[in-house]
């Protein structure tokens, strides 16, 4: 029997591929879905499957880097009058290079990070208590991390909410376009995760860092060989390196962690999880409270002064 309005539900934003599928598809068995992404016809694809194997599951299309898209969407959702016991916010992009969402904001950032915290002040307010809300983070925000660093990334380049906004970073960052952006939007996420924790002790916020999944969607304005190689080539690949290379994953592995994180009643709120959900630690800025309050307050700020409801 297809579970129904009155069964535990479970927001998932970019559903449809990666990561994102790989919880989809595990939650189907544990409650009704709420697949949010901005391709309908992906979306309906996946709900027919998912209906098919006897599971539940709502649509809403969504452009998380449109804050218009993002309100509308988050009403939506409200109306359908679902008991949300989980919200994981896991869409993400590295745009490459750098380009403007809707409202003229780096996309990147927008995506990564003002469309889920959005989305998520408003939702959260009509989930039960001790709902999860669970932001999928990234070890590139920590300078310090060796894989980060390996591939390139510099750590978060945080000035504040307004300049990431803008596409403005601290000099000294990486040399690859869009790096920053992604990076600065992974650690803005993370630090209002964990302010959240803080804040609000009738819902459990969380965030996670998955590892490294080569075979995702994130790259997809990558050029032509290096999309054929992660969607072609990584998955074959990427099992034989897993017990050589600490910080590689596949989207399944995250999925089971994450699918765990959501559903155990045990979790407690406020914690940085990496990619076998144990307690990580952030980077050092991360880390301190009072840059984590300050990110959640200018967010708060620049959602307000965007006229974002």
């Amino acid at each position: 029997m297809p579970f129904g309005k009155n069964d535990p539900a479970y927001i998932v934003t970019g559903p449809t591929s990666g990561i994102g599928l790989a919880v989809t598809l595990q939650l189907a068995k544990h409650g009704t879905l709420v697949l949010v992404g901005r391709d309908a016809q992906r979306l309906n694809k996946l709900r027919n499957r998912i209906t098919k194997k006897g599971g539940g599951a709502f649509t809403v299309v969504c452009d998380l880097s449109d804050l218009v898209s993002v309100s509308r969407a988050s009403e939506e959702i409200i109306s359908l009058k679902v008991p949300i016991r989980g919200l994981l916010n896991n869409a993400g992009v590295m745009q490459t290079p750098p380009a403007k969402n809707a409202q003229g904001y780096d996309l990147t950032f927008a995506t990564n990070h003002l469309g889920p915290l959005a989305l998520t002040e408003i939702v959260s307010k009509t989930m039960p208590d001790g709902a999860h809300v669970l932001f999928v983070a990234s070890g590139t925000e920590d300078p310090d991390r060796p894989s980060a660093k390996r591939t390139g990334f510099c750590g978060g380049r945080y000035i504040s909410a307004a300049e990431s906004a803008q596409g403005h970073w601290k000099p000294g960052g990486a040399k690859n376009p869009g790096y920053d952006a992604y990076a600065t939007s992974k650690q803005a996420i993370l630090a209002s995760a964990l302010a959240l924790g803080r804040e609000n002790r009738r819902l459990r916020f969380n965030a996670i860092e998955p590892g490294i999944n080569i075979s995702t969607s994130l790259s997809r304005n990558a050029p032509p060989f290096a999309r054929f190689m992660a969607k072609y080539v990584a998955p074959w690949l990427v099992p034989f390196f897993l017990p050589f290379v600490d910080s590689l994953n596949t989207p399944k592995r995250a999925a089971r962690v994450i699918t765990r994180l959501l559903l155990d009643p045990s979790v407690q709120s406020g914690t940085y999880y990496d990619q076998r959900g144990n307690p990580k630690v952030p980077s050092v800025i991360a880390r301190e409270p009072e840059f984590q309050d300050r990110v959640l307050h200018e967010t708060r700020e620049l959602l307000a002064a965007s006229r974002f409801k």
